[in-house]
């Protein structure tokens, strides 16, 4: 998933929350076509006022509008920051080709995602990336006889319910654990999250956008309440 940034509103916070989410702008996917063709400073200043009004305020609308219900525990929302880092990426193309925003206490730890770009919208849960401290409690929580099963019930239920559950991993079992574990498929995990992705249509341009937001982070809520209570946000300094 995308880096994150510190956010920057495109309006004061307080006005934010007083404007409902009507839709995302009609060419908030017409501006990322673009900027996939041309991703240089000179389509961005050519074009950055459509990103304000179309892209980046309709997010920060759908974020206040969720924040209410689903920041208890985990904290603000923000909008992560359209520029790429770039400092040691073979990629230097400066500008990331979507709008991401999350709901999270730290990375790692439980979040509640979403973005919108030229593949349409997409949302998601869970531990995008784990830190080391936060690996190592999370192979100890999935190890235990209780924590475990409860992880594996919960992305269970999440695949039946049509989430895709990806993340990085070991090709081999991590070291410490038996090769006959029982749950040593979620301990080869490095990261494990859930995503949906619904293809542009008219809904990104309607509040029914905030409703399958709404509808997909409440079935993500237990997901992200494990991670919180048994991974939590990193404690090593940030790079």
């Amino acid at each position: 998933m995308s880096a994150a940034g510190a956010p920057i509103l495109s309006v004061p916070r307080f006005i934010v929350l007083r404007v409902k989410f009507s839709g995302f702008g009609e060419h908030a996917v017409e501006f990322y076509d673009g900027l996939l063709a041309d991703n240089t400073k000179a389509y961005w200043d050519d074009h950055v006022a459509i990103y304000k009004e179309h892209v980046r305020a309709p997010m920060e609308a759908l974020l206040a509008e969720l924040e209410p219900e689903f920041g208890a525990g985990f904290g603000e929302a923000k909008v992560f920051r359209p520029y790429r880092d770039v400092r040691f990426a073979k990629d230097k193309t400066p500008y990331k080709t979507h709008c991401g925003g999350v709901i999270e206490a730290g990375r790692g730890g439980g979040a509640y995602y979403v973005e919108v770009g030229p593949a349409g919208l997409r949302v998601g849960g869970g531990c995008f990336h784990l830190a080391s401290d936060q690996l190592a409690r999370y192979r100890t929580a999935v190890d235990t006889e209780l924590h475990g099963p409860a992880l594996e019930k919960i992305l269970a239920s999440l695949r039946k319910a049509g989430w895709q559950i990806l993340g990085d991993r070991l090709k081999s079992k991590p070291r410490g654990f038996a090769e006959d574990h029982p749950r040593l498929d979620l301990l080869r995990h490095r990261s494990v999250y859930a995503v949906r992705v619904w293809e542009p249509d008219d809904f990104l341009h309607e509040r029914e956008a905030l409703d399958r937001v709404r509808k997909s982070w409440r079935q993500l809520r237990k997901f992200n309440e494990w991670a919180r209570d048994h991974v939590g946000p990193s404690e090593q300094p940030r790079r």
